[in-house]
């Protein structure tokens, strides 16, 4: 069996926990907008919601796995594994709750930030969403705490699903919390799904004998010190990464009406592979870079993170572009949203996809950062990211409109990427136990781009040939629309998969190996 199938099974199955938790997050939008449609209410909501989630974004998820994780992969056993994770928790749990006491006092000022718009009675109310919601933090903390844990014991599936059960028990609750409470019954629900998150991983990992218990920190302990070290600056340069939205949102301010609402519509189609593919990519290599017993299995092991990452986005993303007007008509065009809208939303997303790749290759990196303890290197290579992308922004966006913001951050996540890998490979070569890594391979071989870019213009050249042969029609019933996009993404798949078969990619021995692993 290939080494890399650990790697590859654990992806995959994130990928099928992921996609379950999508589904269902779509079904509690629909239920969510079926009480109250696009409301102010609702918009109040959203604005609590904000300003939990980025919370959660900063301190609960990403700098937590990014310096957690890795020291608990490296522990020499389960026990000492476990010892480590009850000692962070106590921690984690002081630290969310001061967080989350925080956010309750400044909640006005907070709510003030992002909607300065408001008006009285809507800040208001906004302002009490915001309070009942922080408490949030804390149960989706323990929660990201246990989901990390679990990771670098080996087991992935159930913790890519916790999010699908905090779907469900939102989905579950709301209808009876709506009707007590109103939109404040929004509010519980969400905090009922954030304690769902936690309690299912909680009851899982004591299924498996990985109970998560508090503990008394031993501030003397090296490996919690190592944790507690790497957190801020990691945490620090997440907090960069939010800034990206928020450059594309004051320069398209002041482009045409409409630029804004356009780069969003965009956006949310491109989390969908993002999340999917990239995000649950990126979670699995996490432990695996980490256990690296040296330099040389390390590089082993991220290039095959890097080769298998693009192996499944490349064909995402060319096939994505190329019918990337008639998925948008078929997932937006109704109602209000016109032809004009259209367009305007399918050039973004065309121009927005060009990055995935690059975002893919740019996680990946981060995470062989975060496994090697580099938080310097991790944070200049976000703030080049959200440099890069102001500038870039700047310039593009007078040529190319809304395009180029659309463009901006496809380049900028792409030359992170770049030097993120200029900086691990400068680890490498440093590396005094493995004197050859100097002169070892590139991560992804010549051979193989030349294969891939092969197999990517034959997928394209089908897809092509598809939308020749049988034209989108855009007065079809919903019904056909859809049909005639997933025709679309069979003739492309398959000649995909039937081009890197016969061109004999290893990643399908990965793929083999790790599903028929016992």
């Amino acid at each position: 069996m290939q080494k890399s199938s650990p790697l590859v099974r654990h992806a995959l199955l994130m990928m099928v926990g992921t996609c379950v938790s999508r589904v269902l997050g779509l079904a509690r939008e629909v239920i969510t907008a079926a009480f109250f449609g696009a409301s102010a209410q609702l918009d109040a909501f959203n604005v609590a919601y904000t300003l939990a989630n980025l919370a959660r974004q900063l301190l609960a998820e990403g700098a937590l796995s990014a310096a957690f994780v890795p020291v608990f992969s490296r522990a020499e056993n389960r026990a000492r594994a476990l010892s480590l994770a009850g000692q962070a928790m106590v921690v984690l749990m002081f630290a969310s709750l001061c967080v989350t006491v925080l956010g309750i006092v400044f909640a006005p000022f907070l709510t003030m930030i992002i909607a300065p718009g408001f008006d009285a009675e809507l800040s208001v109310l906004a302002t009490r969403l915001t309070r009942w919601m922080f408490p949030f933090l804390f149960f989706i903390s323990l929660a990201a705490l246990a989901m990390g844990t679990l990771n670098s014991l080996g087991s992935f599936f159930f913790p890519a699903l916790a999010p699908a059960f905090s779907n469900l028990t939102f989905i579950i609750s709301a209808p009876l919390f709506v009707s007590q409470w109103g939109v404040l019954g929004l509010t519980f629900s969400v905090l009922s799904g954030g304690f769902a998150h936690f309690a299912t991983q909680w009851l899982w990992g004591r299924h498996i004998g990985a109970t998560l218990v508090p503990r008394r920190p031993d501030f003397s302990d090296p490996d919690l010190r190592q944790m507690m070290a790497l957190f801020l600056p990691y945490a620090a340069g997440l907090s960069l990464n939010q800034l990206n939205p928020i450059i594309s949102r004051m320069l398209g301010s002041f482009l045409e009406e409409g630029s804004i609402s356009v780069l969003n519509y965009a956006n949310r189609v491109i989390q969908l592979p993002l999340g999917l593919f990239v995000i649950a990519i990126s979670q699995a290599v996490l432990p695996q870079l980490s256990r690296a017993k040296d330099m040389e299995e390390f590089r082993a092991t991220i290039g095959e993170a890097l080769r298998f990452a693009l192996f499944i986005v490349l064909p995402a993303t060319f096939g994505m572009m190329i019918i990337s007007e008639e998925f948008t008509h078929i997932v937006f065009v109704r109602g209000a949203f016109g032809e004009a809208a259209w367009k305007a939303t399918s050039w973004a997303l065309f121009l927005s996809l060009m990055g995935l790749p690059g975002m893919a290759c740019s996680t990946v990196v981060m995470r062989g950062l975060y496994a090697l303890s580099m938080p310097k290197e991790a944070f200049l290579t976000t703030l080049f990211s959200v440099a890069s992308t102001a500038v870039l922004s700047g310039v593009l966006m007078f040529p190319l409109g809304y395009g180029g913001l659309a463009l901006a951050p496809s380049v900028a996540f792409s030359l992170s990427g770049l030097l993120g890998l200029f900086f691990i490979n400068k680890k490498i070569k440093r590396d005094k136990s493995n004197p050859e890594s100097a002169v070892a391979e590139p991560l992804i071989s010549l051979k193989w781009i030349i294969k891939s870019v092969f197999a990517v213009a034959l997928m394209s050249a089908a897809l092509f040939f598809y939308r020749a042969s049988a034209p989108y029609n855009p007065s079809h019933s919903l019904m056909v629309r859809i049909l005639w996009c997933l025709c679309a993404m069979f003739a492309g798949g398959s000649a995909y998969i039937a081009a890197t078969l016969g061109l004999g990619f290893d990643e399908w021995r990965w793929i083999r190996g790790a599903i028929l692993k016992k």
